[in-house]
């Protein structure tokens, strides 16, 4: 029925959207012997904003690298779409004190990056006055900026974040986050991120995972908010969580429907 009312374009985006990109069933990470995440399922499909909470130690970083097989699984299941492509934004990033290494080299490694797609992308994360600068030079939210173009830069699939505003401030921390967004609108690709922010990735997320070795609980933020799970890990104060949740996913969308803003995140 569906077919007979759309044309065949809508009918290949909206197919694009259902697909699946992930998929893992009863899977187990074991590291050295030791029980690190135990048997869970997840899926994540196109378009999807999915965040990763919980106490350190939970196996958060785990969970995602078992997912892009990162890490060898101890049991389970793991699928992925064929030619799947993952754009990986790390905690942080490594670099030689003495290394003379400028932003656009960084991202031209380990093979030139097409120009165009280039240009656009650094328009895009708002980096272009950055390009000439030393990598060991960068703000951490310049360099967070570089990482999330150089992700973009594969085309991804799925973006997959571990911790990526780690040490940033909150209102940073907020506008990467809102540009993660904008990334999943403009690129169509799923989004995977571990967070510790919660009431910044609550108004970012479609879905969120609280994991302490195996799923707690999963759902919209509104769902998990009010777990008994989640109130055990993460104190008992849900109601003003959800309140901020609400008030900056609210204002969020009026912002966007009542005006036409600039949200590029400019150099700090």
């Amino acid at each position: 029925m569906l077919s007979k009312r759309l044309a065949p374009v809508q009918i290949a985006a909206k197919l694009a959207l259902e697909m699946t990109l992930i998929s893992a069933k009863n899977l187990s990470v074991n590291i050295d012997g030791k029980a690190i995440l135990q048997p869970f399922d997840f899926s994540i499909k196109a378009g999807e904003i999915v965040t990763i909470v919980g106490p350190n130690g939970a196996g958060k970083t785990t969970f995602l690298r078992a997912l892009i097989g990162a890490v060898p699984i101890a049991g389970g299941s793991l699928d992925a779409k064929d030619g799947l492509r993952i754009g990986y934004v790390p905690q942080k990033l490594h670099i030689e004190a003495g290394l003379p290494l400028t932003a656009q080299r960084f991202l031209n490694l380990p093979h030139s990056a097409d120009r165009d797609l280039l240009a656009k992308t650094a328009e895009f994360t708002a980096i272009q006055a950055l390009m000439k600068m030393q990598m060991r030079d960068l703000s951490g939210g310049e360099l967070q900026r570089v990482l999330l173009a150089r992700a973009l830069l594969q085309r991804p699939d799925i973006l997959v974040l571990d911790e990526a505003t780690r040490g940033l401030d909150y209102l940073a921390a907020a506008s990467f986050y809102q540009q993660i967004e904008e990334a999943r609108t403009q690129a169509g690709c799923a989004v995977l991120m571990v967070s510790h922010e919660l009431h910044v990735v609550m108004a970012a997320s479609d879905r969120v995972i609280c994991l302490n070795g195996h799923i707690c609980c999963q759902g919209t933020p509104d769902q998990v908010v009010i777990t008994d799970e989640y109130k055990a890990l993460f104190g008992g104060d849900a109601s003003g969580m959800m309140a901020l949740y609400r008030h900056q996913h609210d204002h969020r969308h009026d912002h966007d429907h009542d005006h036409q803003h600039d949200h590029h995140i400019h150099p700090e």
